[in-house]
């Protein structure tokens, strides 16, 4: 995080937002530290799976958010490394920081350092709006790259792929918020009243 969020920082704040969804990865983020950076996140997913193992070994239960996430984002990040996808540092800088947040608030639980205003709707948030940044992002790469007389340096293949993938993930997360933090009684199909008692009949 702290070598891919600076650089897309700049970037945001130096460059047209066509320059960053277009522009190609070795002419801008794909080299130096950065590079590097982004090529160890592609390949650390595989090992994000061994979230899925201690679950499992915990006996805990697996909900298809969790393994659904975890395969469809490895396919679609060694996609977009594999096509050199431009849109590629912004998936990577917002990952990062959102597994930074994430692992840290596991840590301090497990150490018991917690403090009390951590709240783990923090990370749900940060997690949707993640899902939320992803879909612009893609839209507006889509855009320039239909609309612009320069090239975009993204596939339509990986665009579509991306886009369904932060979709889902967005409707996914959001429904998982609701489920967990929302009083059951503000729940969508979920009577306000316990319903009452039938009288009896003599």
């Amino acid at each position: 995080m702290a070598r891919t969020v600076p650089h897309l920082a700049h970037s945001l704040y130096n460059k047209t937002m066509e320059e960053n969804v277009c522009t190609k990865p070795e002419d801008d983020w794909g080299s130096f530290s950065t590079g590097f950076w982004v090529q160890l996140f592609i390949y650390s997913k595989p090992f994000e799976l061994i979230d899925t193992y201690f679950i499992v070994a915990r006996k805990r239960p697996l909900i298809f958010l969790h393994y659904y996430h975890h395969v469809t984002v490895l396919l679609f990040c060694w996609h977009s490394y594999a096509s050199e996808s431009a849109t590629g540092i912004f998936f990577v800088a917002m990952n990062y920081t959102v597994h930074a947040i994430m692992y840290g608030y596991f840590c301090l639980m497990a150490l018991k350092m917690k403090p009390k205003w951590l709240n783990p709707v923090y990370i749900t948030v940060a997690q949707i709006t993640q899902m939320i940044v992803g879909i612009a992002v893609n839209l507006a790469a889509a855009y320039y790259k239909n609309n612009s007389a320069g090239t975009c340096f993204v596939t339509d293949d990986n665009l579509l792929s991306g886009s369904v993938m932060y979709g889902s993930y967005a409707f996914l997360f959001i429904k998982f918020a609701l489920d967990r933090f929302l009083p059951e009684s503000m729940r969508f199909g979920t009577p306000n009243d316990k319903p009452k008692a039938a009288k009896k009949i003599d």
